[in-house]
């Protein structure tokens, strides 16, 4: 970046980015909600969820992967885009287990407060109830499957951060999976440590450590504090 500020339109609002940003890194810098799973400012935007997506000049584009440019006219927060979020939520939530009241991230979870910023009431389509297995070979931390959004955040933290490659997406389409790298397919048997940044990035579930469960009461939460539209940058999350 070369320091250089310019601006672009964000419905109606006109906001300053500088050189090299994407459109989300700009709405962020300007405490602007534009609903995502899996982008983080610390890795290379990945483009895989598609909530992000925004109408630039009118066309639909992911807002993580598109630079900023002066002049755009960008639209995220209306009922059409909100709508087509929707339903990728839905879809999330039937094609895994989720099940809010009884699991542990509820509250610190940005599927389930994204639903609620986005008014979703219910699943709309059929769930798949798909049988995930439960990891708890590793001494200190739990694996539960059942709520992969396959966000490929741990994958690219263990990668990039950690240099260890403990996760990995394997499959393809439908069958496409979160496994661990180890022969045998258990947590325990990898080099994972609990200041792995892998295991701080999670949005959902997934990755919980072991005897911390609840330790936080529901309804004193991150998003129980405060909704997830209210938390622009990602980098003053609690992790």
């Amino acid at each position: 970046m070369n320091g250089t500020t310019t601006t672009l339109t964000l419905d109606g609002r006109e906001i300053p980015f500088r050189d090299g940003q994407t459109i989300i890194q700009a709405a962020e810098a300007a405490g602007a909600w534009i609903p995502h799973l899996c982008y983080h400012p610390d890795f290379k935007p990945h483009g895989s969820c598609k909530l992000c997506t925004v109408k630039v000049n009118g066309r639909h584009m992911a807002s993580c992967t598109t630079r900023a440019a002066a002049g755009q006219v960008v639209e995220s927060d209306s009922e059409e885009l909100n709508g087509e979020r929707r339903t990728l939520l839905q879809m999330l939530f039937v094609e895994g287990n989720h099940f809010c009241p009884s699991c542990e991230k509820s509250g610190n979870c940005k599927l389930q407060a994204t639903a609620y910023a986005l008014g979703m009431m219910t699943p709309h389509f059929d769930h798949f109830y798909p049988n995930r297995p439960v990891d708890a070979s590793h001494p200190d931390i739990l694996l539960d499957f059942n709520r992969c959004i396959l966000c490929s955040l741990c994958v690219r933290a263990s990668r990039d951060v950690d240099k260890k490659f403990v996760f990995a997406l394997s499959g393809r389409g439908i069958g496409t999976k979160l496994i661990v790298n180890a022969a045998s397919g258990q947590l325990a048997d990898t080099d994972v440590a609990l200041d792995d940044k892998a295991l701080a990035v999670c949005p959902v579930g997934v990755i919980l450590r072991k005897r911390h469960g609840f330790a936080v009461p529901i309804g004193e939460r991150t998003y129980d504090k405060v909704p997830i539209s209210c938390a622009a940058n990602d980098a003053k999350e609690e992790a």
